[in-house]
C-alpha cells in the first residue's frame, strides 16, 4: 500500500513539473579564469536593470555597476578607464548581449526590446553570443569573476517582474 501512495505522489509531481513552464535560464560564462567570483542574484530582488555603468580602457572591459530598480549594486572591476553609463527607458529590457573576450572581457553589445543596441570595448577576441533560452524573458542580473578587469562573465534571464512599478 504504501509503494502504490508513494508511486502516485511520484507520478502527480512528475505531471505538476511538466506543465510548469520555465523561465530562467543562464548564458556563460564568457572570458578568461582569473579573478574573483562575483553575483548580483540578490541585486534583482531590487527591481528590473534599469541602467548599466562600464568602465572601458583602450583594450578592456575594465569595470561594471548595474541598477536594479533604484538601488546601484557594488562595483566590480578595476579604476582605469573611461567611466560610460547608459539608461534605460522605463519598462525598457535587455534581450541579448553578444560581445568580445580572450583572457579578459573586450567588448558588450546590450540588445533591448525597444531596438537599441548599447556598445562599448574594442572588437577584438572570441565572440559570444548570449540569450534568453525561454521566451518572454529578459536579462535579470550578472554574474562572473573580476580582478583590475572584468575577467569573465554570465547573464542570467528570467521573466520582468511584474510588481515592480517603473520609476
Amino acid at each position: 500500500m504504501l509503494t502504490i501512495a508513494f508511486l502516485a505522489l511520484l507520478c502527480a509531481s512528475a505531471s505538476a513539473t511538466e506543465i510548469q513552464p520555465r523561465d530562467s535560464s543562464y548564458s556563460g560564462e564568457y572570458g578568461g579564469g582569473g579573478g574573483e567570483r562575483f553575483s548580483q542574484s540578490g541585486n534583482q530582488l531590487d527591481g528590473p536593470i534599469t541602467a548599466i555603468r562600464l568602465r572601458v580602457s583602450s583594450y578592456y572591459i575594465v569595470g561594471l555597476q548595474v541598477r536594479y530598480g533604484t538601488v546601484w549594486s557594488d562595483y566590480v572591476g578595476g579604476t582605469s578607464g573611461d567611466l560610460d553609463e547608459i539608461f534605460l527607458y522605463p519598462g525598457e529590457s535587455i534581450v541579448q548581449v553578444s560581445g568580445k573576450y580572450k583572457t579578459y572581457l573586450r567588448k558588450l553589445v546590450f540588445v533591448t526590446d525597444k531596438y537599441r543596441f548599447l556598445s562599448f570595448g574594442k572588437d577584438k577576441g572570441t565572440s559570444f553570443n548570449a540569450a534568453p533560452l525561454y521566451p518572454n524573458t529578459v536579462l535579470r542580473f550578472f554574474s562572473g569573476r573580476a580582478g583590475s578587469l572584468i575577467d569573465a562573465i554570465g547573464f542570467h534571464w528570467d521573466f520582468y517582474p511584474s510588481d515592480y512599478e517603473s520609476c
